[in-house]
């Protein structure tokens, strides 16, 4: 992620959709520029049980936006009684950041979850793009990870499989990317079940 020419930091988070459940994972390292802040930084988030992101960008922003739709999310299901679809909240979190284009949240971020309708996985830039896919990367390893997701998914695979295959991506733009690194956060959403998994990884 760049401003105004300056690299300010990198990573690497991707989301997979199958007929099960959908996959989100992202690594740990923060860096700004050349610099590694962290090694512990968490950059995929799991929101009420059925909502997760997954960042890559400054790392303040990817905290903050994961709040704000944490309360957003609370505030409208309180409100209306029922719960807010993926569909829902994803078109909420573009129109967030479009809200923002003059002073853009500096994140890239893939949002999914499962309702009624199934799984769902969107992809959106800073100003707040809006598109649904099947999987997606997003980073400065997204061309390493997508290249491993694009080799190996099929809409039938299993979620365990997708979880494998999300993990196996990460770990690969973390051996070529060094601004990613240091594990892998997964958060895993499925029809009946969520949970959060941490994967080291040995360099």
């Amino acid at each position: 992620m760049t401003y105004r020419g300056e690299v300010l930091t990198g990573a690497t988070a991707v989301g997979i959709r199958v007929g099960e459940g959908v996959v989100l994972a992202a690594e740990k390292r923060v860096t700004y520029g050349g610099y590694v802040v962290s090694r512990v930084g968490k950059k995929v988030f799991l929101i009420k049980d059925r909502f997760g992101l997954a960042c890559a960008g400054l790392f303040a922003d990817v905290q903050t936006i994961s709040r704000l739709m944490s309360v957003e999310i609370h505030w409208y299901e309180l409100e209306t009684s029922r719960p807010m679809s993926v569909k829902t909240a994803a078109k909420l979190l573009s129109t967030i950041l479009y809200q923002y284009k003059y002073m853009p949240f500096l994140s890239e971020i893939i949002f999914g979850g499962v309702d009624l309708e199934g799984p769902h996985i969107f992809v959106m830039d800073p100003l707040g793009s809006l598109i649904e896919d099947d999987y997606a990367a997003v980073g400065t390893g997204a061309p390493i990870a997508i290249g491993v997701i694009e080799s190996e998914y099929s809409n039938d695979m299993s979620l365990e499989t997708a979880e494998k295959l999300a993990v196996k991506s990460i770990k690969a733009a973390i051996s070529r990317d060094a601004v990613s690194g240091d594990g892998v956060d997964v958060v895993v959403i499925g029809r009946d079940r969520s949970y959060e998994k941490f994967y080291q990884v040995i360099s």
